[in-house]
């Protein structure tokens, strides 16, 4: 009987151990290849500060009128923001998005932004996403589209999905973002 216990355990100590070397070990991130080409989910936070002494996304030029607009139309920011696996900018850090948003909108707050996601943690250290899209950021929920990448989503193609977790009046912002890339494999 203790033969058999012991027979019983160890396969399923071995059937635990392919189920987990098959899984994904980053929580935010999930690839699936299909032979032909490799689906990529990422679910992060991209927290983008303007106050304090340290700001995250700084106004690097804008139009005379800007400040006489109600959608800052003109303004441009150079941003090198924080992005994380939850909505608390303590929790863990996985890459950062580097680039520029500008207001495009002079009647709406729609952003044009330029950004590449570079990340850090696991298999995607190294690899990273360019955004070009316009970000109506009034929206609660907006779609932004992914043109390129490098290492693991090299030729990327695929769309963001961003969400306004938090913002207060000094501009600071943090947002969900609900990531699909579709490479080559």
């Amino acid at each position: 009987m203790e033969r058999v216990a012991l027979l019983v355990i160890l396969v399923l100590m071995t059937i635990l151990t392919w189920v987990a070397e098959g899984q994904d070990t980053e929580s935010w991130a999930k690839r699936v290849d299909t032979g032909k080409e490799v689906v990529t989910t990422l679910q992060f936070y991209f927290h983008d500060k303007l106050s304090g002494s340290n700001p995250s996304a700084v106004r690097v030029a804008q139009a005379d009128g800007t400040n006489n607009s109600s959608t800052l139309f003109g303004a441009l920011m150079m941003i090198d923001d924080p992005l994380t696996i939850g909505p608390d900018p303590t929790s863990k850090l996985v890459g950062r998005a580097r680039g520029l948003y500008g207001s495009a909108g002079q009647t709406d707050m729609g952003l044009i932004m330029v950004i590449s996601y570079g990340f850090s943690d696991g298999i995607y250290q190294g690899s990273s996403f360019s955004l070009l899209s316009l970000n109506p950021a009034m929206n609660p929920v907006r779609e932004m589209a992914i043109v390129g990448g490098t290492g693991l989503f090299r030729l990327a193609r695929g769309y963001a999905i961003g969400q306004t977790y938090s913002a207060n009046a000094n501009g600071d912002a943090i947002v969900g973002y609900n990531v699909t890339i579709v490479t080559y494999v």
